[in-house]
């Protein structure tokens, strides 16, 4: 029989608590704890649940972890006193050594997420101011999705819980600073999902000395206070004072047995040779802790170096398919962005067009109105000269004679200037005529001085001739010598009325090529024009196609997310770390230093010297389990 469908009078009332949801059920009085567990995880889609348990307070105001095996009426749960309802928190137990390679449902990554993100909150894990902003701007970016300029606003921050109340009292800083210092991170993100955003903030806290370690009072056989710090690699010793350093470690490959006897708890180590780990609490509850963290760590521990199971093989293949088909509508809803961004962009030009246009009309409206007002001055105006001219009305009718009688006057002057106009026209036109006579004449006694000369000259070389003739006596070259002069006088008259006829035909030649060159020019610009203009060379039918993806570009797809994504851890890592450096030169200034807790100067004091959790526990290992235990017990 089912233990949840028993009678209502004998049910018990459960009320389970997330980060972020309230569920409630009712059992039968029969009913597991492993019962309770598995029906909470079934309700909110949970399989990743060997992370996870239940939390409550005992009826000795005790926190303890609720028991699978034994019912959960047996379990001292302490009731509400107003409904009888036991009252449990659902919460992470045990946590991954990494958190990219070992969650593997986004439900388990959202609830890892909202619990240490709660746990830094209430500075039960401390974190650095400035990887405070850091973590706050993925909050922000997980809360609102990636940033958008268009609906961010101002003060849009300010409401929600976003810095440790110790971070905040250590600045004298505004909640306005705080919050353009998140924004500023908050917009250098790249666009992601919201798992991947929970992811990022998980990879970031993990690396804080805080995340993941439950601490325990504990003394040694000296009767030393000391924290002991159960983790998902070992155990950490921390001293009493410093939670963030451990002063030495043991991993659970090193430890074969863990038990305790009331106070004394002891552990037995893998190596023969070296002798019990032993330590001691304050209470026998502190102890039953410590046994049930130490054991669930132990396995998980030893679960991860084994190769996984076929659910978890089935899990992850399902997650790796879930990111290739999210990296495909990724890079989808890239493209559509741009395309919208780029609409935007061409609707924000239009708008400015527009804009401009009615500025523009908003002027010319301006300047009608403008006009209408002249207007109506000129209409008044007008009036006003209206009554001056019924005020001068009789004067005119007065000279209305007189005024014909100049009219006619003005008439008979005009029709006399008409006629002496055209007088002066015809003037005009004969000292033209007189004018090109003139020249014509001028060029003619010109041609007819230069013949002159010519003809003088010829008399002059033929009288010349014709006195060496007689003083020779030949008669027959006196003939030739008269045939020689008379043809070179026709040779210089046939040449200037050659030149005379070529001139004319030269300028009516010249004309005629302009006019061609012109025809020619406007038949060029009308085949330019026919041409038409496409330049830009885009299709206005086209339309996107979709691909189908096969197993080989599913492949490649994958790889290529492997190999974008290494890269950009590589490249984000140093780039946040000089990130976290400047702002932690932009927030210094505003430090109150007497605010500072005992954990921000032990963190202080760690980043001087240049160490971090990893680096710390890599130191602490390097020495052998023997010196670890003799250190231990000196302490």
């Amino acid at each position: 029989m089912s233990p949840f469908g028993s009678k209502k009078n004998r049910s018990l009332a459960v009320r389970v608590s997330t980060f972020d949801s309230e569920l409630e059920f009712k059992l039968e009085p029969r009913a597991s704890g492993q019962d309770l567990f598995d029906l909470v995880c079934r309700t909110i889609g949970l399989r990743e649940s060997w992370y996870f348990g239940l939390q409550y307070v005992d009826t000795r105001s005790n926190v303890s972890w609720l028991k699978m095996d034994k019912r959960v009426r047996d379990q001292r749960v302490d009731l509400q006193a107003n409904n009888n309802t036991y009252v449990f928190s659902f919460y992470a137990k045990f946590f991954p050594e990494n958190v990219s390679e070992e969650l593997i449902q986004e439900i388990t990554q959202h609830l890892f997420f909202l619990q240490v993100k709660q746990s830094i909150l209430s500075m039960d894990i401390y974190c650095r101011p400035e990887a405070s902003v850091l973590l706050a701007s993925y909050a922000v970016h997980v809360q609102y999705g990636p940033y958008d300029y268009e609906t961010y606003k101002d003060g849009m921050l300010a409401g929600g819980e976003l810095l440790p109340k110790g971070v905040t009292d250590q600045y004298q800083m505004t909640p306005e600073m705080w919050e353009e210092r998140i924004k500023t991170w908050y917009m250098d993100h790249e666009p992601m999902t919201r798992d991947e955003v929970e992811m990022e903030y998980l990879k970031i806290a993990q690396d804080l000395d805080m995340y993941g370690v439950n601490y325990f009072p504990i003394t040694n056989k000296n009767k030393t206070k000391l924290w002991l710090g159960v983790t998902a690699v070992g155990l950490n010793i921390y001293d009493e004072q410093n939670k963030l350093t451990p002063k030495t470690t043991f991993q659970w490959n090193e430890i074969r047995h863990v038990s305790f006897d009331d106070k004394k708890f002891t552990i037995r180590l893998v190596d023969a040779k070296v002798q019990n780990f032993i330590f001691y609490s304050q209470d026998l509850h502190i102890n039953k802790m410590i046994l049930d963290l130490c054991e669930g760590n132990h396995d998980l521990y030893m679960r991860r170096r084994k190769s996984d199971t076929m659910e978890i093989q089935q899990m992850k293949a399902q997650a790796k398919e879930e990111k290739q088909r999210r990296h495909i509508e990724r890079k989808k809803f890239i493209r559509e962005k741009k395309l919208r961004e780029k609409a935007e962009h061409e609707r924000y030009e239009l708008e400015k067009s527009l804009e401009h246009l009615q500025n523009e009309m908003r002027m010319a409206n301006d300047a009608l109105r403008r006009s209408e007002e002249t207007k109506e001055l000129y209409f008044e105006k007008s009036r006003v000269n209206e009554e001056q001219m019924q005020l001068t009305e009789c004067k005119a009718n007065h000279f209305k004679t007189e005024m014909d009688r100049l009219r006619e006057r003005q008439m008979k002057i005009e029709r006399e200037k008409h006629d002496l106009e055209k007088k002066i026209r015809d003037a005009d036109f004969y000292v033209h005529q007189l004018t090109v006579e003139n020249d014509k004449r001028e060029a003619e006694t010109e041609k007819l001085r230069k013949e002159l000369i010519c003809a003088k000259m010829a008399e002059r070389e033929a009288t010349a001739l014709l006195l060496n003739f007689l003083n020779s006596g030949r008669k027959s070259s006196t003939d030739s010598l008269l045939a020689a002069a008379n043809v070179h006088v026709s040779q210089s008259n046939n040449a200037a009325s050659s030149l005379a006829a070529v001139s004319t035909p030269s300028l009516a030649t010249s004309s005629s090529t302009n006019d061609i060159d012109t025809a020619g020019g406007a038949e060029l610009t009308t085949h330019y024009l026919a041409q038409g203009d496409n330049s830009s060379g885009i299709s206005d039918d086209f339309e996107p196609k979709e691909f189908i993806l096969t197993d080989n570009e599913m492949e490649q797809i994958t790889n290529e997310m492997e190999r974008s994504h290494l890269e950009y851890l590589r490249k984000s890592k140093k780039q946040v770390q000089n990130q976290l450096q400047t702002l932690r030169s932009e927030i210094a200034p505003h430090k109150i230093e007497e605010n500072q807790s005992n954990l921000d100067i032990l963190s202080e004091a760690q980043l001087k010297a240049g160490e971090n959790k990893y680096s710390t526990l890599k130191k602490l290992k390097s020495g052998c389990t023997k010196a670890r235990v003799a250190f231990f017990e000196e302490l």
